[in-house]
């Protein structure tokens, strides 16, 4: 049994570094939608933690994607120093920070803030929760947008441009690389990092999980009041949970400025943040299996879905728009797979056996 596990683990490891180099012979598009995808990944399980792990129903994560986007956009682009003389006396060329700055430091922002979020609704559940976070969500995009007068800190709608390729041990992400005289794209070694840094996240979401935080987070998502009267501090359980899954919106949010090279309000609004709840409820909320299936799969569905509208919009005579009936094959397949699938598409074994014997 142990022989076919590691097996199986051998044969997926194989499977994932060669499908980009594969994938790139049809055109870098493909790989480009697995790095988002992999970005996903990483969204979805830091969500997983508040609402799969805690309970607790988080609908502005958005918010912690952003911080670490602009964290980035702020440390690898010559913005600040363009706007304040004093930073421009410092560093003249500009800020170019490595990842080994970069990782943490957006981690440790997005924590903190996730930790500010939490701190006033440890006594809020349910919908009222959901309203705060969303609220928050909200605000920061509000901010990340206003807050170009009257000091020039986000550049507000227009966005930070200019935004450094990550760079580190000599290799800069941001242009091929020469290989025995084959040449591996960009966007194909932004997929190997961001793989890298998914397997780092799935160790420590299943670290996490079956610690003893992790089970008193299941505990006070079972029954906050019999884990409260049990011992178990909620409080702090709760702002770990909240500063726990930031942390991971953080690392994804700065990869997603290095990655582009550009970041804006724009996306990050609320129906980003509704998405990655859907994919931790569509894939199955506190299964880690699950909830990668749904992250992969509401991430790549409306890409690849780009080379179905147009045919059918052709076979309308174009009187439906390319962009709406995409929107509705993917509102279409949601429905159908919680109609189906309620407790999602991959479920966590033990979860709802109490509502079965009931």
């Amino acid at each position: 049994m142990k022989q076919n596990k590691w097996l199986v683990y051998g044969v997926s490891a194989i499977a994932l570094l060669v499908l980009p180099i594969i994938l790139q012979g049809f055109g870098n598009a493909w790989v480009r939608i697995l790095d988002t995808s992999l970005l996903y990944v990483m969204l979805a399980l830091g969500l997983n933690i508040v609402v799969g792990y805690a309970g607790l129903l988080d609908l502005g994560f958005v918010a912690f994607y952003a911080i670490g986007a602009y964290m980035f956009g702020l440390l690898a682009s010559p913005h600040l120093s363009d706007t304040f003389e004093a930073v421009k006396a410092m560093f003249p060329e500009g800020l170019h920070m490595p990842l080994w700055v970069v990782i943490p430091a957006g981690a440790l922002l997005a924590a903190g803030f996730g930790v500010l979020l939490g701190a006033p609704t440890l006594k809020l559940r349910g919908d009222y929760l959901a309203i705060v976070t969303l609220g928050f969500g909200e605000i920061i995009r509000i901010f990340l947008n206003n807050l170009d007068h009257p000091v020039n800190i986000t550049n507000g709608p227009k966005g930070l441009n200019q935004i450094d390729s990550i760079h580190f041990f000599g290799l800069n992400l941001g242009k091929p690389l020469m290989v025995g005289g084959f040449e591996i794209a960009s966007v194909t070694l932004y997929y190997y990092l961001f793989l890298v840094l998914v397997i780092f996240s799935i160790v420590i979401s299943h670290r996490l999980e079956l610690s003893r935080i992790g089970r008193a987070w299941m505990a006070i998502r079972e029954d906050e009041i019999a884990a409260k009267a049990m011992g178990i501090n909620t409080r702090n359980l709760k702002l770990l949970a909240f500063g726990m899954g930031a942390t991971f919106g953080g690392v994804a949010g700065s990869m997603f400025g290095a990655f582009q090279g550009f970041v804006s309000p724009e996306s990050f609004s609320l129906m980003e943040s509704v998405m990655i709840v859907a994919m931790v409820v569509l894939g199955g909320i506190g299964h880690l299996p699950g909830v990668i299936l749904g992250a992969v799969l509401l991430s790549a569905l409306p890409e690849v879905l780009r080379y179905v509208a147009g045919p059918l919009q052709a076979m309308t005579g174009g009187r439906l728009d390319a962009a709406i009936l995409r929107q509705l094959l993917i509102a279409l397949a949601m429905i159908i797979v919680m109609l189906l699938r309620p407790r999602g598409l991959w479920p966590a074994p033990d979860h709802g056996k109490s509502l079965q014997q009931n």
